[in-house]
């Protein structure tokens, strides 16, 4: 969840009127909110740096308030403010609307056919004769850290720059060169620098260092050119210096250039809704036009109001209003038509707009009822033998043990002597460790880790799980399914297949499987890689191949960092269900 610092003073002026402590932590939790900490910088300061450090901070209480990972709209003071306005009902939700300049001669940014190799995609708009002061300057900056911390994730998928408009004049041009070829002065720095020397320059940076990764592998990299030639950005980067703003600045060019066309709409649109409110026409912001490599062009902000959704009665839609989806019953009085605002990019679903609907009536207020219906809850079949089964290998001496539902390609892959491609497994389309790469094809990796880690355990090592793994299937909607498994190992100074072997007539005999070639299961032998050649036995239940249990092999041993033999059992359980 992010966490949003308002001063106090600032967000009671601006809700025009005071709250004791509890007053506001409970109106935060009617809004479906979370009052975290009441703090000051002096404290923070204190706290993470040491009293030393904190002499001389400022001693203005902050609230620190926990908003929904989706409510982007909630993100600065302006959001918030105006959120538990409407709540509250002391203020009608705004009506934001785009313009076309007055003079008809609107800013245009061209999008150029190097920008395909980099970040292919680029919005912009006009705030126009906005009126900054010290603290909505501060909130107008904190905003973008937030958006880019959150939404854009890291800048990685959208980088958002502002720009002084009366410093620069269009058409602006977004296209990627050289570094060696780009060189611009940037922001609050006194020289010029080649696009190459700003990134040196910025490697001890303590924020922008995070960033640099992002393009300095690239050939090209983006840069946005005025008619004139000057720099306005180097995105994900830096801004030029020549176009910086100021709490003096009345016109702002905000341009957001991205990876993802639908995340920098949504960026774009929060960022001059919030602050459109300070423009000489509240709640207008100007339009600008940008022309894509084949000639077309767009206006954007796009703030469309969305989508309507039927519900009943008038009360729904007095609640849904004070949640900021303007409502109101249409035709019969049997309908609701709800606007969802540019603001509300985290309603995608009719179930988004009923769960608006139950904080705005209070989930205090809903009372405890007893069902109409007569049901009796059960666990789910497989949940249920799962669960008796964990009871007997427990008694029969094993160890549960519960592992990672990811872990590495090589754990699944080249440590059992197989090719990964061969494993269906699911991969993780940007994994942030090499950990945790895939969604894991087998329990067995898990035990052998568990095992590894445990090896100065007093000996024998009996271990179980039962849990499920991931496998592609393309005849599921979402393209994988899971399976419940059961695997089972015994590790200690000899190999111990007959403990193993023991363990699945055991697991039979409870699920009332006789040996039987007919009606039972049998074992056959069988090769595999993970397994000593010889000592594979492949399990058949139910006319089909349940598993396979054996020895395992000297290799699959030594990569897991082990020494002495071991045994092992891997069955699927969902066939005796």
């Amino acid at each position: 969840m992010p966490t949003v610092s308002v001063k106090q003073e600032l967000l009671f002026q601006a809700l025009g009127r005071r709250y004791t402590d509890e007053e506001f932590d409970e109106l935060c939790f009617e809004f479906g909110l979370e009052l975290d900490e009441i703090t000051s910088e002096k404290d923070i300061i204190s706290k993470e740096q040491g009293d030393g450090k904190a002499e001389g901070a400022s001693d203005i209480i902050l609230y620190k308030i926990d908003v929904p990972a989706n409510r982007y709209d909630l993100l600065c003071l302006e959001g918030l403010v105006r959120g538990l306005q409407v709540f509250k009902e002391r203020i009608k939700a705004p009506r934001y609307k785009r313009i076309m300049p007055a003079n008809g001669d609107v800013q245009r940014l061209i999008i150029t056919e190097e920008t395909a190799q980099v970040r292919p995609h680029a919005v912009a708009a006009v705030l126009r004769n906005i009126t900054f002061s010290k603290d909505r300057y501060d909130s107008f900056i904190d905003l973008q850290e937030k958006l880019h911390q959150n939404i854009c994730r890291k800048r990685a998928l959208v980088a958002i720059g502002t720009h002084d408009l009366d410093t620069i004049s269009g058409p602006f041009t977004y296209t990627a060169r050289p570094p060696s070829e780009i060189r611009f002065k940037p922001l609050n720095q006194s020289k010029e620098y080649t696009a190459s020397e700003i990134l040196d320059l910025y490697r001890t940076d303590s924020q922008l260092k995070h960033y640099l990764h992002i393009i300095e592998n690239k050939p090209l990299y983006p840069v946005i050119y005025d008619s004139n030639g000057v720099v306005l950005s180097m995105p994900p980067i830096i801004n030029g210096d020549h176009t910086k703003i100021s709490i003096n600045t009345r016109n702002v060019f905000v341009e957001c250039t991205a990876t993802d066309i639908t995340k920098a709409k949504i960026v774009l649109d929060i960022l001059v809704t919030m602050f459109s409110e300070y423009c000489e026409k509240q709640f207008i912001v100007e339009a600008a036009e940008v022309t894509y490599l084949n000639g077309k062009t767009c206006i954007y902000p796009i703030l469309t109001l969305m989508s309507c959704f039927s519900e009943t009665p008038s009360s729904l839609a007095k609640l849904l209003t004070r949640m900021c989806l303007k409502s109101h019953v249409t035709g019969n009085g049997n309908n609701i038509e709800i606007e969802i605002p540019p603001t509300r990019a985290d309603i995608i679903h009719a179930c988004d707009i009923i769960e608006d609907a139950a904080i705005a009536y209070g989930y205090n207020n809903i009372q405890m009822t007893i069902p109409k219906t007569y049901t009796i809850a059960n666990q789910f079949p497989l949940n249920k033998l799962t669960e008796l089964l964990r009871q007997d290998l427990a008694a029969a001496g094993f160890t549960e043990a519960l592992t990672f539902a990811l872990c590495s390609q090589e754990d699944i892959a080249d440590k059992l002597g197989v090719d990964i491609c061969s494993t269906k497994a699911v991969h993780i389309a940007n994994p942030k460790t090499a950990e945790f790469q895939v969604a894991r094809t087998s329990l067995l990796p898990g035990l052998l880790k568990t095992i590894a880690a445990n090896k100065k355990m007093p000996l024998p090592l009996k271990l179980f799980e039962i849990s499920d793994i991931v496998v592609k299937d393309s005849t599921k909607d979402v393209g994988a399914r899971n399976q419940r498994n059961l695997c089972a190992i015994y590790y200690n100074k000899n190999p111990g297949f007959e403990f193993i072997h023991g363990l699945l007539d055991r697991v039979m005999q409870l699920l009332s499987v006789p040996p039987s070639k007919e009606s039972g299961y049998l074992i056959k032998a069988a090769e595999d890689s993970a397994f000593f050649p010889g000592r594979c036995a492949e399990i058949l239940a139910k006319g089909q191949s349940i598993g396979k249990l054996g020895v395992l092999h000297p290799d699959v041993i030594t990569k897991f960092e082990l020494t002495m033999p071991c045994s092992a059992l891997e069955i699927k359980i969902e066939p005796f269900l």
